[in-house]
């Protein structure tokens, strides 16, 4: 089925951009092989490392990759608009369909710079964004109390240690209470990883650095990657939670392991276990990679959830497909009854598709904030 999708992609190109542009038959010839390998990257990404999502090339020609995938996909969407648009033209003025050269340049143009443009706004380090959520029961003790959310890192060859080391130093220099990662670390083994990964050591916070996985974390070796992230000073939240405290005031942070636990036979999300056991009337902050089931956290009396996995739905418009597939949220804060639901765009991305464009990445500060008391 891949193959038949990403196929359109160079068959439209192929057939109704390249062929038509007046170039001698070599280069139309060569043209269409590079269109051809740039379509099928996902297998050479399983060539390199056994799996789609990995691509373990150097990190150039992943961004290449990325840049010739990104750039086919918008010349197909602009090639399909533009042969509407020439149809329904030769159709009100009846006379033959016409798309002249100057045209096929100009999309093509348009969607080599698209897509340069998108991988670039993938590879940043990205800035801080800070938002601000009044959590219902949350002491005055707690107020500004910061927690600093990372996810989706995606670390791979194209996100490797020195971006890393990047994020990192933005992330202490944030100078949050609590630092979580909500999933998503990785792409590929420890083995491929063990590198990349090290510079997380030096993440820090006053109250700690806390962690759930991801799906990505159970499609390559589960086990140790728990084992290795711990290894690394993550305190894992896996169906379970912590307790902070200001004096006698509490907060609790709570994590639970990802949907696709089940298919990989771990531990499926357990709300209640994590739950278990948590001060009486103490706020909770809730830590849940996929934001599918918010609306059950909402009824639990979460006071604000924190999830990741949309990656913002990347390009304005895919978004919204995005959202489909996860119950409706993709992007920033949602309010479901006394619950804040807030989505990162994520700190990195899948580098199978690493293009942004209109949803940047985020590493985000969350500052908690008391609800203001109404004078008797």
């Amino acid at each position: 089925m891949r193959l038949v999708i990403f196929g359109t992609f160079f068959l439209v190109v192929i057939a109704n951009w390249l062929w038509p542009l007046p170039l001698s038959l070599p280069i139309r010839l060569m043209s269409s092989l590079l269109i051809i390998v740039a379509a099928l990257y996902h297998q050479w990404c399983r060539l390199s490392s056994g799996s789609v999502l990995v691509p373990e090339m150097p990190r150039p020609l992943v961004i290449l990759f990325n840049w010739a995938f990104g750039a086919l996909l918008f010349l197909t969407v602009l090639q399909l608009v533009v042969d509407l648009a020439a149809v329904l033209i030769a159709l009100i003025f009846w006379h033959p369909v016409q798309i002249g050269t100057e045209a096929r340049i100009a999309i093509g143009g348009v969607a080599a710079s698209l897509s340069a443009w998108g991988v670039r706004n993938a590879l940043i380090v990205p800035p801080i964004r800070d938002i601000a959520v009044t959590l219902p029961g949350l002491s005055p003790a707690f107020n500004g109390f910061t927690l600093l959310q990372l996810s989706d890192l995606h670390i791979t060859t194209l996100f490797p240690s020195s971006w890393v080391s990047a994020v990192v130093a933005r992330a202490n220099a944030a100078k949050a209470d609590v630092i979580v990662v909500t999933g998503d670390f990785i792409d590929g083994s420890v083995s491929m990883r063990h590198e990349d990964i090290i510079p997380l050591s030096g993440l820090t916070a006053r109250d700690g650095v806390y962690a759930i996985p991801g799906n990505h974390e159970y499609i390559f070796d589960y086990k140790e990657w728990m084992e290795a992230l711990g290894t690394l000073g993550f305190d894992m939240l896996l169906n379970r939670h912590i307790v902070v405290r200001r004096d006698d005031a509490a907060l609790v942070i709570a994590g639970v392991t990802d949907m696709a636990a089940g298919r990989h036979n771990e531990p499926v999300p357990d709300l209640e276990s994590a739950l278990e056991g948590c001060p009486p009337n103490a706020p909770v902050v809730l830590l849940d990679h996929q934001p599918g089931n918010a609306r059950k956290a909402a009824t639990r009396g979460i006071g604000l959830q924190l999830s990741g996995h949309t990656h913002g739905g990347m390009i304005r418009g895919l978004d919204r497909l995005v959202a489909r597939a996860n119950r409706g949220f993709v992007s920033g804060r949602y309010q479901l009854g006394g619950m804040t639901l807030y989505v990162s765009n994520g700190t990195g991305l899948w580098p199978g598709f690493a293009l942004r464009l209109g949803c940047p990445a985020e590493i985000t500060r969350v500052c908690l904030h008391a609800p203001s008391r109404t004078p008797t």
